[in-house]
């Protein structure tokens, strides 16, 4: 009996389609031979982190650019490969990356610096999940840096959802203020909000000495590329001729893409799979393109409240059904009134709605312009989807208490036929 007959018959030990689908992963981090596009960034950061080679403070750095720009792909990389070079000369390197979208209070990213550059065994000092209190965690961190690196990279991803700058300047002044003195730490700031330092308070801005570097979309022949140097993830022959520049096209619409375009793919491999398909074909890729879609634009939403979802479904009926693409708070919160009114909610305060509207663009899940009436008239808000209404309205309808909308709006069709 061969090693293949013992195994439980209910699931599948090959794959048709995928040769390794751990290299469409978005945690993925590819070696240098595979990064695209970036030469130029690459070398800017990894001239400002030069100087961690040498146990010296690496600058401090800011990164901007759009989404799937390469940002933390590149400082992701530049840092591992510091690490790796400083050991050469036996200088210790630690790095911790911080997602500010999940992780944006104060405390909360002291502790995950400390808990991931820390050894007990060194620092003599434990960093627990919970008990201590945010000065407490930052004592512990000085001993864990100071005892147990030379120098410790802090790459703060979204670092626009910070809920406090404070943390910038306690770990920018860690050393100069006496708090770590065997030990350096440099900070780098990635952020798709270009005017993010504008918002910085006084204390942080006067503090913070940093470089600044600004990644711009990738281009089709770039997003073409990248995608070719992922090709073997799948098995030879399984993508049809047309499926990467077909790919590479759609996600260079959205600005460039390219982890979009990663998106797209893996998911028109496993389309392709799941309708048991030999071949990944250009249909295949257009069908992962809306599903990509609703699941990135679920992601963003995914955990608000129902009232905000109620406010978004009215600003996407006001989208579906008229030719303009963005309107004022008023109009947005009387068709708001009307949905409420269907889903027996209740209603907020037209002040209330705009603060929501304000936090969904904070979000990047709707854009808002204030806009002037004229001299004398003061203001107000426009806001618009930034996605296609078709893919936010089926993300929002998943929600079971929303869902009732779209049984009233059948009803209102099948009335209108009739």
């Amino acid at each position: 009996m061969s090693a293949n007959d013992e195994r439980d018959p209910l699931f599948r030990y090959d794959d048709p389609v995928f040769a390794d689908e751990r290299l469409l992963e978005i945690t993925h981090l590819p070696g240098p031979d595979r990064i695209v596009g970036r030469d130029e960034q690459m070398q800017r950061v990894a001239d400002a982190m030069n100087p961690a080679i040498f146990g010296s403070e690496p600058n401090h750095l800011f990164i901007f650019g759009k989404t799937g720009t390469g940002k933390s792909l590149i400082s992701r990389s530049v840092t591992k490969r510091v690490i790796s070079e400083a050991q050469r000369d036996d200088v210790t390197v630690k790095y911790a990356f911080i997602d500010c979208g999940e992780q944006n209070t104060e405390a909360s990213i002291i502790k995950t610096i400390a808990q991931i550059v820390n050894d007990s065994t060194e620092s003599g000092v434990s960093v627990p999940d919970r008990g201590l209190g945010t000065g407490d965690y930052y004592k512990r961190l000085w001993q864990a840096v100071d005892r147990c690196t030379d120098v410790t990279i802090v790459i703060l991803d979204e670092i626009d959802m910070l809920e406090d700058d404070e943390v910038l300047r306690k770990l920018s002044r860690a050393g100069e203020n006496r708090r770590i003195s065997n030990s350096s730490i440099g900070i780098i700031g990635i952020s798709n909000k270009i005017d993010f330092p504008d918002h910085l308070s006084e204390r942080v801005k006067s503090s913070l000495s940093r470089d600044e570097l600004v990644f711009s979309p990738y281009d089709a022949n770039q997003l073409v590329e990248i995608l070719e140097k992922r090709r073997d993830a799948f098995h030879d022959g399984v993508l049809s001729d047309d499926v990467i520049p077909l790919t590479a096209a759609l996600a260079a619409q959205e600005h460039g893409d390219a982890r979009k375009a990663i998106d797209i793919l893996r998911n028109a491999g496993r389309i392709a799979k799941k309708r048991t398909d030999t071949r990944v074909t250009a249909e295949h890729v257009r069908d992962a393109k809306e599903k990509t879609e609703a699941d990135r634009f679920n992601e963003l939403i995914e955990g608000s409240p129902q009232q905000a979802k109620a406010i978004l479904y009215s600003l996407t009926l006001l989208t579906e059904n008229s030719s303009q693409k963005e309107f004022p708070t008023k109009i947005i919160y009387n068709q708001y009134k009307e949905i409420a009114r269907r889903l027996d909610f209740d209603v907020l305060s037209e002040r209330r709605v705009q603060e929501i509207l304000q936090e969904q663009n904070f979000l990047n899940v709707i854009q808002s312009e204030r806009e002037g009436r004229g001299r004398g008239r003061g203001a107000h808000a426009k806001h618009r989807l930034l996605e296609n209404p078709s893919i936010v309205k089926k993300v929002l309808l998943r929600d079971s208490r929303l869902a009732v909308l779209e049984d009233a709006e059948e009803t209102e069709d099948r009335t209108k036929l009739g």
